[in-house]
């Protein structure tokens, strides 16, 4: 069985990060995306660390949840810090094995690659966690409004972008469904070479774009049977309110920016 990806889902609570208006959880984790970046030696990296470290504190999602959900990415981490080890000169050799040889720049550059990947993914993924498909989609409404004035569609990318979202953990589900279906069948998705392993997998995409373009139909179908015309006009059941711990989790992201700005140096 396929382990089941944890972003895209969300999980009920009354953390204080459930609490916060989806404006300044998108507007945080968007800006956080951009200020990983301005981290460049252990100190930076260690109070990148230390917030993402309390945010999932403050979330109120189990550890263990979250860990389980990243299992599919470590991969990817996996193979990203590999390739810098092998491929990055510098700074003298710490291990020779054969045609592998480890330099100190590899060691390092693939030891923070990794570590800026796993919080970018970990403060993705508290996002979709803590802020509910709707509360999302109307989050991202609102701070895309302003751009309507030039005949940006803010309501329909803000729907777009949800659904999306939304739809990461079913058909991952779907996919596990056709797997196990298969495997029922005779097929073997283990044995034999890398390329001989990739085609082995043709069956299993033919039916998930077909389940995919099957969902989605009647997902239109649906929205148009409740009279679905798009944003305008449309009211909400739950209104939007900005609150003294929205301007903190940004003034916290400033300061962040600041000390980041100053470990630079």
């Amino acid at each position: 069985m396929i382990q089941n990806p944890i972003l895209g889902q969300y999980v009920p609570g009354d953390s204080p990060l459930h609490r916060l208006d989806p404006r300044a959880k998108l507007l945080f984790v968007f800006c956080f995306m951009v200020v990983v970046f301005l981290a460049n030696n252990g100190a930076s990296y260690g109070l990148l660390a230390g917030v993402t470290v309390l945010a999932v504190g403050l979330s109120g999602v189990p550890v263990w949840m979250i860990l389980r959900g990243l299992k599919p990415i470590l991969y990817l981490i996996l193979l990203t810090a590999i390739l810098h080890l092998w491929l990055t000169r510098g700074g003298g050799v710490i291990l020779e094995w054969g045609p592998f040889i480890i330099h100190r720049n590899g060691a390092l550059q693939a030891g923070w690659i990794s570590l800026r990947f796993l919080i970018l993914i970990l403060m993705g993924t508290l996002l979709t966690l803590t802020t509910s498909p709707i509360a999302l989609t109307d989050g991202l409404e609102r701070l895309l409004s302003p751009l309507t004035r030039i005949g940006v569609p803010a309501h329909e990318l803000a729907l777009m972008m949800s659904i999306a979202l939304r739809f990461i953990p079913t058909l991952w589900e779907e996919t596990d469904k056709i797997i196990k279906a298969q495997r029922a069948r005779g097929a073997d998705f283990e044995s034999g070479g890398l390329y001989k392993r990739a085609k082995s997998y043709l069956p299993v995409l033919i039916p998930l774009f077909i389940s995919s373009f099957r969902r989605a139909e009647d997902l239109a179908l649906a929205m148009e049977a409740r009279g679905y015309r798009g944003g305008r006009g449309r009211t909400r059941i739950r209104e939007l309110h900005w609150g003294r711990a929205d301007t903190v989790s940004l003034l916290i992201l400033a300061l962040l920016t600041v000390g980041l700005l100053w470990l630079r140096n």
